[in-house]
């Protein structure tokens, strides 16, 4: 079956769901696991209020830091049930595409994502991440709501 899972999270609680229903099929699977989060990009020209307040240095400390938090709670999670996991850290404007790119470089053969379960026109409108990946990527996705 699965022998090497990738877990998106972005340190949220909905995807620290996912991140638990992944090391549960983990752990009974017997598979590894790796933790994937990516921070965007710095820009100098932005509309985005956190990237108008900070220098490309102090932004790019701050995602560091967000992500080191994000890859050790999943981590330590991962440890409290025994579950060997790897942390991987990506920048990238397009989240889905390090995720799929990261997936498919680690040679994982399931890639577990949380999802808002927006519908409608609003899941039209906003799009998501977890939708391009569904969308985009060969390697089989499941998606926690």
């Amino acid at each position: 079956m699965y022998t090497n899972i990738l877990i998106a999270t972005d340190g949220s609680s909905l995807a620290s769901h996912a991140v638990d229903q992944g090391l549960k099929l983990a752990k009974a699977l017997g598979a590894k696991v790796c933790f994937l989060t990516v921070s965007e990009r710095f820009h100098v020209f932005s509309l985005d209020a956190d990237q108008l307040e900070e220098t490309s240095a102090t932004f790019s400390h701050h995602m560091k830091e967000q992500a080191l938090r994000t890859l050790s709670e999943a981590g330590a999670m991962a440890e409290a049930i025994g579950v060997d996991a790897a942390k991987v850290h990506s920048e990238d404007d397009e989240p889905y595409q390090a995720i799929i790119r990261t997936a498919e470089v680690r040679r994982c053969d399931l890639i577990v994502m949380a999802s808002h379960g927006r519908r409608g026109v609003s899941a039209l409108l906003l799009g998501s991440e977890t939708m391009k990946v569904l969308t985009h990527s060969k390697i089989p996705v499941l998606v926690v709501r």
